[in-house]
């Protein structure tokens, strides 16, 4: 996977060797720990959609990189455009319109049965290794678990159903309620709204280095889940912590918990 395709999957995020081994200190230096009631995450730190790359080059053999790497740049500029516009389609469509065009461009056989195929594969994702052991932890903790994120209510039911966390999440929250998209303030906002509590009391879990910018520059507590490892944006909102595994977060979280 090329920088490009990296930096449209996740957007550019805060390298975790810089940041992990003060995720403790950080946390606490704020009082955050103690603080925090419940956890919302957005969808790719629990889900991994390597599924879906894997499909587009089983379809398009020799072009599955270059598909995927057009096709969620679009995707995620498609979100932004629409929110600046004020154009809301929801993230289905969003997502279907960008690999549309992303196919054209590209000059492929984009047929109902393939484009049918590669969305489908959305409802289906797989979840990273350490993320039931992790999400066990922070339910022991008695934390209130969410997703506040810009899949479909449809998108993220079929998912959770998929690995069978149906009784994991207290709250499920799709910005599609607000009709937009992160990172904009209205679609973080929903996470206080459902939830019920203040924003300092809600730890936000980002997968992409702009949604943890945004949700940083909103107020929320915020843990980058950097997975791949990637340099910080030049937004001036770096998260409070970065690790490249969700064990991390519940290991501090447990730790504060332990000392409060």
């Amino acid at each position: 996977m090329n920088r490009r395709r990296f930096l449209a999957f996740t957007g550019a995020a805060v390298a975790s060797n810089l940041l992990r081994p003060s995720v403790g200190k950080t946390f606490n230096a704020i009082g955050l720990g103690r603080k925090v009631k419940a956890v919302a995450f957005d969808a790719f730190p629990i889900f991994n959609p390597s599924p879906v790359f894997a499909l587009a080059e089983k379809l398009f053999p020799g072009n599955g990189p270059v598909l995927s790497d057009e096709w969620r740049t679009r995707q995620f500029e498609y979100t932004w455009l629409r929110t600046a516009a004020h154009h809301y389609a929801d993230f289905w469509r969003t997502t279907q319109d960008a690999l549309t065009f992303a196919a054209s461009k590209l000059r492929l056989d984009l047929s109902t049965d393939r484009r049918e195929a590669l969305m489908n594969a959305y409802l289906k994702l797989a979840i990273w290794p350490d993320v039931t052991p992790a999400l066990n932890r922070l339910k022991t903790l008695g934390l209130q678990l969410a997703f506040l994120s810009n899949f479909t209510p449809h998108m993220l039911d079929a998912n959770i159903k998929n690995a069978g966390f149906e009784k994991v999440f207290d709250q499920v929250i799709s910005t599609d309620l607000a009709g937009t998209f992160k990172p904009d303030p209205r679609a973080y906002q929903l996470g206080i709204d459902v939830l019920r509590l203040q924003r300092e009391e809600i730890l936000f879990v980002a997968f992409a280095g702009w949604d943890a910018a945004g949700a940083k520059l909103f107020g929320y507590p915020t843990f980058w889940t950097n997975r791949l490892k990637l340099p910080p944006e030049e937004l001036d909102a770096i998260p409070d912590a970065s690790a490249t595994s969700l064990l991390e977060l519940a290991q501090f979280l447990e730790t504060s918990a332990a000392s409060a």
